[in-house]
């Protein structure tokens, strides 16, 4: 007896959640039902928003491509072209995003006078990057350095190769081709060494000798292989000295000119020929060492 109390109780239930289950449905359709106008509405609206988007898109591309061309051909500089080109990417999808938000009904009046409202908010939260895009405005106009220039930034010790001037940033590619990127308000209000703003640099070379090797045949070797290496210019001075008395060894210092672009290979290949060289004139560079004298 129990047994078919729980059974029927159970079958209740049952009933009871499939009348449920069959009521959200009814809703569920007949809310469809009422709406399917607006939603394909809607949906038409969504499906012309990313036809427009994506032939925008190539339009972008487009201009994009022919103020790249048209710079080339005037010869503009490269830091110029980059900085041009990603000022113009910014507003020309800013233009268009903005023209589809109107497109879905947002009153554009309406979403102005936010952004004038909010105007000081928006300054205050970009200040940094208003501050980067005043700083890459700058670099273009003093021109502290260009794409292609080797460049040292003195307060965090990051250096490279100048690859892009982007509008709120630069890249740089360090030697061992990885990709620095520093804001461009660092690089306008600290300072910098550009290595290669000239088209000469000069090589500086400090060599330790013993204070018992003979230090004019020194001297002479090193001017020699100065004078003969083929990248070392021969109008410019080059110069051999003394350069210090120091505790365990005397230091000669070599300066020569080289082209900017030669200066490590030709730093790395005299190094090497000055060691071989005076090992084989049996001139001996020393290492700091420390004498003990002991009595009795």
């Amino acid at each position: 007896m129990a047994f078919g109390i729980t059974l029927l109780s159970g079958t209740n239930e049952v009933e009871e959640v499939t009348q449920e289950t069959v009521e959200e449905v009814g809703r569920f359709a007949q809310y469809l039902q009422d709406h399917i106008p607006s939603l394909i509405a809607f949906g038409i609206k969504v499906l012309f928003a990313l036809i427009f988007f994506f032939i925008g898109r190539f339009l972008i591309k487009w201009i994009r491509k022919i103020v790249r061309r048209s710079m080339e051909h005037s010869k503009a500089d490269k830091g110029v072209e980059q900085f041009v080109d990603s000022f113009l990417k910014f507003i020309l999808y800013f233009l268009l995003l903005f023209s589809i938000a109107a497109k879905f009904g947002v009153d554009t009046a309406s979403v102005a006078a936010l952004i004038a409202s909010g105007g000081v908010a928006i300054g205050l939260a970009l200040q940094g990057s208003l501050s980067n895009f005043a700083g890459g405005v700058l670099i273009l106009l003093l021109k502290p350095f260009e794409v292609g220039d080797y460049i040292i930034e003195d307060t965090n010790k990051n250096e490279g190769t100048v690859k892009e001037i982007q509008i709120f940033y630069t890249k740089l590619s360090t030697i061992d081709n990885k990709t620095i990127v520093i804001p461009n308000g660092i690089l306008t209000n600290n300072s910098l060494t550009n290595a290669t703003a000239k088209d000469e640099r000069r090589l500086d070379l400090k060599v330790s000798i013993s204070y018992e090797a003979d230090l004019k045949k020194a001297k002479t070797l090193i001017e020699n292989l100065l004078r003969e290496d083929p990248s070392t210019i021969k109008e410019e001075e080059i110069n051999v000295f003394v350069d210090d008395l120091a505790d365990s060894a005397v230091i000669i210092g070599a300066r020569a000119w080289v082209k900017s672009e030669e200066y490590w290979a030709t730093r790395w290949r005299l190094l090497e020929e000055i060691k071989l060289t005076l090992d084989e004139n049996e001139i001996e560079i020393p290492y700091p060492q420390l004498a003990v004298h002991m009595k009795g």
